[in-house]
């Protein structure tokens, strides 16, 4: 089908329209040239101009000062008036008040003509710049960070750098005071540095003696800036430049993209967190050059003997690559990510790193992954340009007919000597120019058909309601302090028609802090109880703990260093600190010391087996590290995973403490050694304390491989055993049971991780076996070769771990929360019953992803999941997934027509699929779709919907093209909801863009890091499509760069639903409703003005006495629409709270259009027929006056002014949804208010000033036709709006309706979220379909509750234990969801040391095994390490002292 041609007009609107600002005054910066970066050395002769002197422009840096503001003092004024002169209404005001500065065109003083555009200018111009400013602010604090750069000695800087920007607050820089002290904070804008007698606060030293050295500087002729002495200076992160040597400590953040050159650290590792960048909440670790390892000190780096260069690719927005090399003398060593700090991290178990700067500010990967401030419109605002243009186009008729009119009266009337006409023979008075002026005077006259009063009452009305979210105590968090800020007053509105919100997850949904819940131990259940320390601690009181250092780390996040040490003896056996709350389980504490004096052949003695060996592999199957705090003697661990910490803590809450490795030997306490140690007493050696095991190897945790095991060799007493320690996913570890072996525990363990799962917890499944050491042996020399092996080195490695990871005897669960904000799964819940599509993006992998969509609320217990995978591994194409999933699921709708082409096109091969579980081969089925799968009785059928999971290799072949695009657009919006992993900041915004741009949908973005910028803010591509329409940052522990560029700031993600359902609704139905009541009440002014045009020749005349005209906006009727968008109330707060089916009124745009503003025009019409016709011919039929004299003009007009503003204020109070003082106030002023002028005015003598209407009161209040004219009209102009919106709530009343009858007949009433009045497609439709999605609430705050509290079910929920169906349409196998989730780093620095170390321990020793394993294989004769010794069964409790 031919595409139509669009309209030359209607094409010509929308480019006005799409015309982007920001274009003219931020362009994004090209890349630029390769760099090579000069570190203490002269720029090469080719880098100069020599003709202007200075550095080529190719070779002059950015500036590391990154601005988030909009405006400058020299773009201030101009941007921001093209912005405001988009506004079609603002340049015909200006044209208007251009054409009264002509004299024949004048009506009052030009001046006063211009004054109310200039107040509109005005009062906008100050509202966008208090904003600004407030930018500004936050940008200062970030700009204003510090950090330790070198200085002194040998050491210069060559890089060129352009200059700072200015900016508002530059001037005032200096006044502010300056804070210094330990740590650098971008967030807070602290300055560090310690202080010492004799040198400055911004100077650090690496030695004592330097510091010395640096004092007698001083006193002598050296300025601190020119000291000879290296030292590390305290300087903004602003003024930090390329090729800069920095120094970082522990917890700081990174201020531009850095280049490691050396560690803390005995092997040059350092840890970051880049939850920040990625979503990630596991550290990364990274590396130094090794070239530049002896960069360990400021001397070192100052000194001219160890100069080098890098050279780098251009600026790069991909956050995953780098390409560059160091070259020292004629040493060269490649570069790449690995080795590099990005801007955006935070350092973490690392004293600290010395680093040289590569990129700054706009330069760095996550400034290249944002975009500029855009200048949003709200969505009725850009619906009011059509209206006004309308108005426009209405005016332009109206002034036409006039002057076509009175040019042909006038050349009618002229040869005949009408009266009118005499003196009209004048070049500029003659009736063939006097149409042309009768136009422009028309135009004058009925001006007032677009209000300027109307955008005057906006900005007053957008900024109170802004107030009002400020002011809301129920969005105010306490804990902090902080109330809700919208940052941009203009987008109230927009918050009332949202459709889809798009969030992040870490820091957003989730609090970043994993706690051990729940595990399942030999078929039993244990359920941990809240940790009262923890959740009695005081905010306040915790805050204290933080800031003085109190609160020693046991997670990801520690503040402390990692070390490797031995064990070190501590006569109180210091439990590890509580940072983190710890799992505490009554049941198994008991159970854990009823195990210590279990006979071996006690009914229990295998449940206390069980015990031992679950955290005996919890306590040892990781690579967390151990210190322990000298001053506190609380162990600290540290760990990249926030998973494993929290496993490893749960063990030593429960007595199996990891006190530390010494190279390849693992130290563990536990309750059995603890007290074989005690009971020893004087004879007793620190040495017996603790088991010691000798770690073999690790096969690590990887994605496909989706588990991770060690292999340990006991070295107690004669027991030198190898034991084989495995945790991971569920299906998994089931493939690689014994056969045959615990089949009964193996199916209870499966039912508990089915309710871990539904409670949205994070599982592990453990498992265990004895390797012989034959075995051993053999499959260890396998396995060193596979690891050398030149081809197929991961394959092949992977084969050989196979081979050993079998024959598993399983010991139960784990179950980890992955604590959410407060309220995160009920604001969720009721976001989807507010029909709002919620889709989460985040840079987690896929099973965490998963999770959080469980334990959120997105994904209920009954959902179907699609998950889409891309990357050069997956079996089938990305578009190929997409088109098998709409035939598989969605094969009802029409989607695959119009992609038929391709979908035959497509070639889907019928591959075998693994069964995940092996044991049910029953449950194969072939699927007629072409894919063959392992599926459970009803997967893919379940009733609560279907939610797509698309990773970020999928997503970028799902945007690359068009049919990629729609394909995907139109699967995504079949689906209750999507989550996005492993996406960029950049895939964060195009996935906005796509819901946006394609099904020109309101969005909403909401996150907390700077990985969100681009989302919340950005214009990604540099056309005029930004991302969302309304931006919210959350004050997270990620920082402010989500807030600097948010519409509004919140604390909690939790007020989301308030900022929406409440003042969203709300302020999208008042401002819906004052501004058609603004065009309504304009329109009926202006059709009295009209109608008199008939009998005064077309001429434009007033009708009214001019002042009237001139206060029509000011005074007679400004009040009540300004009242309606203060204060008016569809329904209460709590209503809206209660029900938030009810915002579909907003999401679907019930209250604002083309419609509604039709129908107001209409009613103001016909209200201005009825006003003008009846008076006119009530008074001219028969003159009122008992002189019998005729009336004059004013004498009948001004009762059309008195009837036209009572009609239209009352009119108003009947749009009104609920009468309080103030809207009796604002309807009712304006009409004491005319009728006091009325009086007033016409008892003017001319004596003090001329009037036209003096005497007129004498004539007005006297006849019967003034008090006749004036209740009829009234009466006939409302009785059609009013009868109508009786009929309407009395015989077809919507949902709004009967909740304000209900609030209005049981005031007291306060909970109406049981309330669904409404058959048909409304409430309770809308509750019936949300309740098939959802998940109980009830059931993830039982995650806290004790073991027999009673969860109650709700009427939608089974009693039988679900879990969702899980289709990967990559490879066509489907599986249920039973919560696995670990976070670890894949590949990383770290393990690959540990790998790197063991390999060399294997290759001294493997001539040697053989010969030792025979010595000692006679001496074992003790039970496995797993089991509880026979002795130590029999042994008896110790006597009580």
């Amino acid at each position: 089908m031919p595409t139509q041609k669009p309209n030359r007009f209607v094409a010509l609107y929308n480019k006005f329209e799409a015309f982007n600002i920001e274009n003219l005054f931020v362009r994004k910066k090209p890349p630029g040239p390769r760099r090579t970066v000069f570190v203490n050395q002269d720029l090469p002769q080719e880098y100069w101009d020599h003709q202007k002197k200075r550095v080529k422009p190719e070779h002059v840096y950015t500036t590391n000062q990154v601005i988030t503001s909009k405006y400058t003092i020299i773009t201030f004024l101009p941007r921001n008036l093209l912005e405001q002169f988009r506004r079609i209404a603002n340049v015909f005001f200006l044209g208007i008040a251009i054409l009264q500065f002509f004299p024949k065109f004048s009506t009052i003083s030009p001046g006063l003509v211009i004054f109310p555009l200039l107040v509109v200018l005005a009062i906008t111009a100050a509202k966008d710049g208090y904003e600004d400013i407030k930018r500004h602010q936050s940008d200062r604090r970030v700009n204003y960070s510090t950090v330790r750069v070198l200085q002194g000695g040998d050491y210069s800087n060559h890089n060129h750098t352009r200059a700072k920007t200015k900016t508002f607050l530059r001037g005032v820089r200096d006044a502010v005071p300056k804070k210094r002290s330990g740590n650098a904070d971008p967030e807070k804008g602290t300055n560090t540095g310690p202080t010492s007698a004799g040198q400055p606060s911004d100077v650090e030293f690496d030695e004592e003696s330097d510091a010395q050295e640096y004092g007698q500087q001083q006193t002598g002729f050296f300025h601190h800036s020119e000291a000879k002495t290296p030292h590390w200076k305290i300087t903004k992160w602003e003024d930090v430049r390329v090729g800069d040597i920095v120094k970082i400590c522990d917890n700081e953040p990174i201020p531009a993209d850095i280049l490691i050159c050396s560690t803390s650290e005995e092997e040059n590792e350092a840890y970051v967190e880049t939850k920040n960048l990625d979503g990630e909440t596991n550290l990364k670790s990274r590396h130094a050059v090794s070239l530049l390892n002896h960069l360990n000190s400021a001397k070192s780096c100052a000194s001219k003997e160890n100069q080098f260069v890098i050279n780098l690719d251009s600026p790069d927005e991909n956050m995953y690559r780098l390409n560059a090399n160091v070259r020292v003398g004629e040493d060269t060593a490649p570069t790449d990510l690995s080795m590099v700090l990005l801007r955006g991290t935070v350092l973490r178990n690392t004293a600290w790193v010395i680093g040289v700067v590569m990129f700054t500010g706009e330069d760095t990967k996550i400034v290249q992954n944002s975009g500029g401030t855009p200048s949003k419109r709200s969505k009725v605002e850009r619906q009011m340009n059509p209206q006004v243009f309308l108005n426009l186009i209405l005016l332009a008729i109206m002034a036409v007919v006039c002057g076509i009119a009175d040019s042909l009266l006038e050349n009618y009337y002229f040869p005949r000597d009408a009266p009118w006409t005499y003196g009209a023979t004048l070049s500029d008075d003659n009736p063939n120019i006097n149409g042309l002026v009768t136009w422009a005077f028309a135009l004058i006259t009925f001006q007032n058909i677009v209000p300027i009063s109307l955008y005057i009452s906006i900005e007053g009305v957008r900024t109170v309601q802004a107030a009002f979210i400020f002011f809301d105590s129920f969005i105010y968090y306490e804990k902090t302090k902080q109330p809700t800020l919208a940052r941009s007053w203009n987008l109230s509105d927009d918050l009332g028609q949202i459709e889809y919100i798009f969030s992040d997850k870490t820091g957003t949904l989730t609090q970043n802090k994993m706690v051990f819940r729940q595990c399942s131990i030999g078929g039993k259940v244990y359920i941990g109880e809240p940790d009262p320390e923890v959740v009695d601690e005081k905010p306040k009181e915790k805050e204290k703990k933080k800031l003085s250092g109190e609160e020693s780390s046991l997670s990801s996040g520690s503040q402390t260093t990692p070390s490797s040490s031995a064990p070190s003896s501590a006569p109180n056996s210091p439990k590890p600190s509580n940072q983190q709350p710890s799992f505490r389980s009554p049941d198994l504490s008991a159970d854990i010391t009823h195990a210590l004096h279990t006979s071996s052949d006690s009914p229990s003695a295998g449940h206390a087996r069980a015990l031992n060996g679950f955290f005996t592999v919890l306590a040892l199957c990781h690579t967390v590290l151990s210190s322990e705090n000298k001053e506190t003697g609380q162990i600290e661990y540290k760990a990249q995973s926030p998973d494993e910490a929290a496993l490893v803590r749960a063990a030593a809450d429960c007595g199996y403490v990891f006190r530390g490795r010494d190279r390849e030997i693992l130290y563990l306490q536990t309750p059995m050694s603890e007290e074989r140690w005690r009971a020893r007493g004087d004879k007793r050696d620190e040495s017996d304390r603790y088991e010691r095991y000798e770690l073999l190897n690790i096969l690590e945790f990887t994605s496909s491989r989706k588990r991770m095991s060690v292999i340990l060799r006991r070295l107690d007493g004669n027991d030198t055993r190898v034991f084989l320690l495995m945790k991971g996913a569920d299906n998994v570890i089931f493939e690689r049971l014994k056969d045959g072996v615990d089949r009964a525990l193996k199916d209870q363990t499966e039912t508990h991780l089915t309710e871990f799962a539904n409670e949205g917890l994070r599982t592990l499944t453990l498992a265990y076996k004895i390797v012989p050491d034959e075995e051993y042996t053999t499959w260890a020399k396998k396995y060193h070769e596979a690891t050398l092996a030149l081809d197929n080195r991961d394959v092949l490695t992977e084969a050989v771990a196979c081979e050993i990871e079998a024959d598993m005897r399983l010991l139960g669960a784990t179950a980890i929360e992955d604590s959410l904000q407060d309220g995160v799964p009920e604001t969720i819940h009721d976001l989807k019953r507010a029909g709002i599509k919620v889709w989460v993006a985040t840079g987690d992998k896929l099973e965490t992803a998963i999770a959080i969509g469980h334990s959120t609320n997105l994904i209920g217990r009954e959902s179907n999941i699609i998950v889409i995978r891309g990357g050069p591994d997956a079996p089938r194409t990305v578009y190929e997934q997409l088109v098998r999933a709409v035939q598989e699921f969605f094969s009802d709708s029409n989607i695959i027509d119009e992609h038929n082409q391709h979908a035959q096109a497509a070639n889907f091969e019928d591959f075998e699929v693994v069964s995940p579980n092996p044991d049910t081969p029953g449950r194969l089925r072939r699927v007629n779709t072409g894919m063959s799968s392992v599926v459970g009785s009803n997967n893919g059928d379940r009733p609560g919907g279907f939610i797509l999971v698309i990773d970020g290799a999928a997503l970028t072949d799902a945007l690359s093209d068009e049919k990629h695009k729609d394909l995907t657009l139109r699967l995504a919006t079949h689906c209750e909801g999507v989550i996005c992993c492993r996406v960029s900041p950049l895939q964060k915004a195009l996935v906005v863009l796509l819901v946006k741009q394609g099904l020109g949908a309101m969005t909403l973005a909401i996150g907390d890091g700077a990985n969100d910028v681009s989302m919340i803010q950005a214009d990604t591509d540099g056309s005029h499509s930004k991302a969302a329409d309304v931006g919210v940052g959350i004050s997270g522990e990620e920082g402010l760069q989500a807030v600097n560029a948010s519409d509004y700031a919140i604390a909690q993600f939790r007020f989301l639903k308030r900022l929406i359902l409440v003042h969203g609704h709300w302020s999208y139905a008042r401002n819906s409703n004052m501004i058609l009541n603004f065009f309504y009440k304009n329109i009926i002014c202006i059709g009295v003005l009209w109608w008199f045009q008939i009998y005064c020749g077309w001429s434009a005349a007033y009708a009214f006495e001019y002042t009237y005209l001139l206060f029509w906006n000011a005074f007679w009727t400004i009040a009540p629409p300004v009242v309606i968008g203060l204060f008016d109330r569809i329904v209460d707060d709590n209503v809206l709270m209660d029900l938030p089916e009810l915002y579909r009124f907003g999401r679907e745009n019930t209250w604002f259009g083309m419609k509604w503003f039709l129908l107001y025009i209409l009613d103001a019409v016909y209200q201005s027929v009825v006003i003008f016709f009846f008076v006119y011919y009530t008074y001219r039929t028969t003159t009122p006056r008992i002189d019998g004299y005729g009336i004059s003009l004013y004498e009948m007009s001004t009762p059309m002014v008195l009837a036209a503003t009572m009609t239209a204020d009352l009119y108003n109070g009947l749009n009104t949804n609920v009468w309080t003082i103030w809207v009796y106030f604002g309807v009712y002023v304006g009409i004491v208010l005319v009728w006091a002028y009325t009086a007033i005015y016409t008892l003017i003598a001319p004596g003090w000033f001329s009037t036209p209407v003096y005497g007129n009161y004498d004539l007005l209040f006297k006849s019967t036709y003034f008090y006749l004219t004036l209740p009829v009209t009234i009466a006939l102009c409302l009785a059609p709006r009013y009868i109508a919106k009786y009929y309407k709530f009395t015989y077809k009343p919507d949902d709004i309706d009967i909740m304000r009858y209900v609030r209005k007949t049981q005031p007291d009433r306060e909970d109406y979220s049981k309330d669904a009045f409404t058959t048909g497609a409304h409430l309770s439709t809308m509750r019936r379909q949300s309740y098939h999605s959802r998940r109980s609430v009830d059931t993830v705050r039982s995650a806290h509750a004790p073991a027999n509290a009673s969860r109650p079910v709700l009427p939608h929920q089974s009693t039988v234990s679900v879990s969702a169906s899980r289709v990967d349409m990559s490879t066509g196998l489907r599986s249920v969801h039973r919560g696995f989730d670990f976070n670890t780093e894949e590949g990383g620095v770290s393990m690959r040391r540990m790998q790197s170390n063991l390999s060399e321990v294997r290759t001294g020793s493997r001539r040697d095994v053989g010969r030792t394993l025979s010595q000692k294989s006679s001496l074992r004769r003790m039970s496995r390490v797993l089991s509880v010794s026979k002795a130590l069964l029999k042994r008896k409790p110790p006597p009580s002292t």
